[in-house]
């Protein structure tokens, strides 16, 4: 019983002496974390919603051979305007990685 008793003392006695320093500034770690999260939801978000409007594109396409002239321009537009989002998110996390 002595001998655990002295083995648990001196375990928990080295505990301090082996801990780190206390982190004064962790900002630049939540930056980080930051833009990490907003690139990760604007790619998923912005995927994800291309992945539909072509295939409701393509589904319409299909169905309606003539009706691509008229689902073209506003397919590219919905694009563009999804896609304008995700570059926007992109900035967005370069400067907050800026910020580190």
């Amino acid at each position: 019983m002595k001998k655990i008793m002295l083995f648990s003392s001196v375990l928990f006695a080295a505990t301090p002496a082996f801990a780190a320093e206390a982190v004064t500034n962790s900002s630049g770690a939540m930056y980080a974390i930051a833009a990490a999260i907003a690139i990760g939801v604007a790619a998923f978000g912005g995927t994800f919603a291309q992945g539909k409007i072509g295939a409701s594109a393509m589904e319409g396409i299909a169905r309606n051979p003539e009706a691509q002239k008229s689902m073209f321009v506003p397919m590219i537009i919905s694009l563009v305007l999804i896609e304008s989002l995700v570059i926007y998110a992109l900035v967005v996390a370069f400067q907050l990685v800026g910020k580190i």
